[in-house]
């Protein structure tokens, strides 16, 4: 039986992302996402809906988008929904769905893409890996 696990979302960037390191000294950022739904009810009134994902980059992924996102940006965001456990501070178990991101694409004017996609000079869209990218 084959399965699948993927998540692809367009958003802005709610707040700065924040980097850390693993012990092993593994880079990691996180960064919120918030996607907007609009939509007009039968009685004719419009409404805006706002969902808000936690999106989780490792390795070189993660200093990308750490030294380039920015609170505001409009982003591609591409990778598996995971459930993310732990234990607070105060004892109790908490849990929440993340997004671990495989590749991030800027949208907007300022545009770049991390792992993915790059624009020739003559505008054509070619396939970039992670290791071609020279920052």
């Amino acid at each position: 039986m084959v399965s699948i696990n993927r998540m692809t979302i367009i958003g802005n960037l709610g707040s700065e992302p924040e980097m850390r390191f693993t012990p092993s000294g593994r880079p990691v950022t996180s960064f919120r996402v918030a996607t907007n739904w609009r939509y007009t009810t039968p009685e004719g009134e419009r409404r805006e809906e706002t969902e808000w994902f936690s999106v989780v980059a490792w390795g070189k992924l993660a200093e990308q988008c750490n030294q380039f996102l920015t609170k505001g940006r409009l982003v591609y965001v591409e990778g598996r929904l995971r459930l993310h456990t732990w234990e607070g501070q105060d004892g109790q178990k908490r849990a929440r769905n993340e997004i671990v991101a495989d590749r991030v694409k800027f949208l907007d004017r300022q545009g770049a893409s991390l792992t993915g996609e790059a624009k020739t000079e003559e505008g054509e869209v070619a396939e970039v890996e992670p290791e071609d990218i020279p920052f």
